[in-house]
């Protein structure tokens, strides 16, 4: 069974990555879609990210009624920063019966030799890419371990969100709106 892994900080979780996962279930040969949340991405600050758990509650709310799309909490046990080598080698160990992909957007693809064992992750593992607007092409982009997965180009952004919150604007529809009740509710992001 072939397991795409979106990772992300999901700082709040919003339709684009639903949108994005749902795709990458229906369109590919992915049986399942597991959005990894990440506690620490060790290329962005921590400043300003809600707890894990909080933001693994959005996750799971967001996707309850898609038997094709999961959340996982494996980086919560690994090490901090999260890197995705340390955390696709754990997965395997656990689940020797799946065949793991890394879902990631054309944005990344310019900059994954940056990643730590890049090309482990490319060749043991390989990479589901969906496009970004305003990338530097990449050569990636022609690697057979590398699939182009046509999806709406979608420049909605977590920051943007919050920011909406902070300016007491509506995200409506930019979030699910079982994320928007916890974020309200739980008072998230407004300072």
């Amino acid at each position: 069974m072939k397991v795409g892994l979106f990772f992300g900080s999901f700082n709040p979780i919003h339709i684009g990555h639903l949108i994005i996962a749902n795709i990458m279930a229906e369109t590919t040969d992915l049986s399942k879609v597991w959005f990894v949340v990440s506690p620490q991405n060790p290329f962005k600050p921590a400043k300003g990210l809600l707890h894990e758990f909080d933001r693994f509650d959005m996750v799971r709310a967001a996707v309850y009624d898609n038997y094709k799309i999961e959340v996982s909490d494996i980086e919560f046990q690994l090490p901090k920063p999260s890197y995705t080598i340390h955390t696709l080698v754990h997965l395997k160990e656990r689940h020797p019966d799946k065949e793991f992909k890394v879902i990631m957007g054309e944005d990344n693809l310019a900059n994954f030799s940056k990643w730590k064992n890049s090309e482990i992750i490319l060749q043991d593992y390989g990479l589901y890419v969906y496009p970004r607007p305003h990338v530097q092409p990449s050569d990636l982009k022609t690697h057979p371990n590398v699939k182009m997965v046509a999806a709406p180009m979608l420049d909605i952004s977590a920051t943007f969100i919050r920011n909406c919150i902070r300016n007491k604007q509506s995200i409506r529809y930019l979030v699910p709106d079982a994320v928007e009740n916890i974020i309200r509710t739980k008072g998230f992001y407004l300072h």
